[in-house]
């Protein structure tokens, strides 16, 4: 089944704000099977919209658009899609009274404008947004699928997550379909490709395989086709067990596992706790430890110490480390590590030192220059990171690889 993904809105098209929302929509749709075979984007303008809408029942089984589904007066992809469908608007008292509710239980009096989202295509069917009061809409005419969604991203993703998918999972074959998903880490994709390239060379054409790259490290996807659950599961785990054989080290995880919720259960189930000592991530690792519910049962606390003076009164960095190897150098990331575990009292202290960038560096230490440590009863490890010279890459990259050093040396693993 061919899909295609509009985002609609001038403020796409103009570049004033990132389409996120179609690079989220294709992800969830290959994790059932759909591929994405169009994207496409349109302005505001009634009459390209209808063209765009309609090109893209030409060419495509299941066409998603995102945008232009709120209740004032630029909102008018509700307009173009009644002109293709040649449907009226009518209103529907579930969605109306749902949003009035909405409303009543936040204390205000809901504007008489939003009346507007309970309007809808004769025929369709709404998916409800619990989060907001832009339903998305279906229709499915002629064989083909025709899904609107809003555009508030947060609003997007939970409809097509609670609603969307389950609905196309059920149409996308009759017979069953597997998805695997490995989350790995520590190791680039051309590195990961040559240690799999003789398992993934020769697969069944009933398998497809992608590397889905990130900052954080590299997904490996599993899809695999079968007339019965059985013939579709077997393959797929087969295939994900050989994978695990050659490549375990680096997986961290499966499906929707996080690296820092990985590191959470991992500190809960040894009844472990951790601390941080930050510089030139400036608190992004302790955000993203703390970004997982239930943190605070393992996490005690984050420090950053972005000055030589604060790494010595803080951490109890010696003066004359600094003096020697500099607040960027292996030998600092080390005692910050070890000054955080001492003074908070934990299992695991964990230190990020470097040039982030775009300026600050020296032909001995360029931007990107990062240092990382853990430090635990077994003593210290570190590690060197040459980066980028994009100041927030290297921000992200260096939480990453930290968060991956906690990992290894929580399990002990080199």
């Amino acid at each position: 089944m061919d899909v295609e993904i509009i985002t609609i809105g001038d403020e796409i098209i103009s570049g004033h704000t990132i389409d996120t929302n179609s690079a989220y929509i294709a992800k969830k749709l290959a994790d059932i099977g759909l591929w994405v075979t169009y994207k496409s984007a349109v302005g505001d303008e009634q009459k390209r919209m209808e063209e765009a809408i309609y090109l893209a029942l030409k060419r495509a089984d299941i066409v998603i658009t995102t945008g232009g589904l709120g209740p004032t007066d630029d909102d008018i992809t509700k307009r173009a899609i009644v002109k293709v469908f040649k449907r009226n608007l009518v209103f529907n008292e579930d969605v109306l009274e749902d949003i009035r509710r909405r409303y009543d239980a936040r204390g205000i009096k809901m504007p008489s404008i939003n009346q507007n989202q309970a309007l809808l295509p004769q025929g369709a069917v709404y998916l409800p947004n619990r989060t907001g009061s832009a339903v998305g809409i279906l229709i499915e005419e002629d064989k083909k699928i025709f899904v609107a969604l809003p555009g508030v991203p947060r609003e997007m993703e939970i409809i097509v997550t609670e609603e969307l998918s389950p609905f196309l999972a059920s149409k996308v074959s009759k017979g069953s379909l597997r998805v695997i998903k490995l989350r790995t880490t520590g190791i680039i994709e051309s590195a990961l490709a040559e240690k799999i390239m003789h398992i993934t060379a020769k697969l069944p054409e009933s398998i497809r395989f992608a590397y889905l790259p990130s900052y954080g490290g590299v997904d490996l996807r599993i899809v695999s086709f079968g007339e019965i659950k059985e013939s579709a599961d077997l393959p797929a785990e087969e295939l994900a067990k050989q994978l695990r054989e050659v490549i375990g080290i680096y997986i961290y995880g499966e499906g929707d596992d996080t690296l820092e919720g990985v590191i959470g259960r991992l500190l809960l189930e040894k009844n472990r706790t951790l601390a941080t000592a930050e510089s030139c991530t400036a608190g992004l690792l302790a955000g993203q430890i703390t970004s997982v519910a239930g943190s605070s049962g393992y996490f005690e606390r984050g420090v950053i110490t972005y000055s030589n003076r604060s790494k010595i009164e803080l951490l109890g960095v010696p003066e004359n480390i600094i003096d020697t190897y500099g607040a960027v150098s292996i030998e600092t990331a080390e005692a910050m590590a070890a000054g955080i575990r001492e003074r908070a009292n934990v299992d695991y202290g964990v230190s990020i030192t470097g040039i982030a960038g775009p300026d600050g560096g020296t032909e001995q230490k360029p931007v990107g220059t990062v240092f990382i440590a853990t430090a635990s009863k077994n003593g210290i490890r570190s590690k060197k990171l040459n980066l980028s010279k994009d100041r927030e890459i290297n921000r992200i990259r260096s939480v990453y690889a930290a968060l991956e050093l906690i990992r290894r040396t929580i399990l002990e693993i080199d």
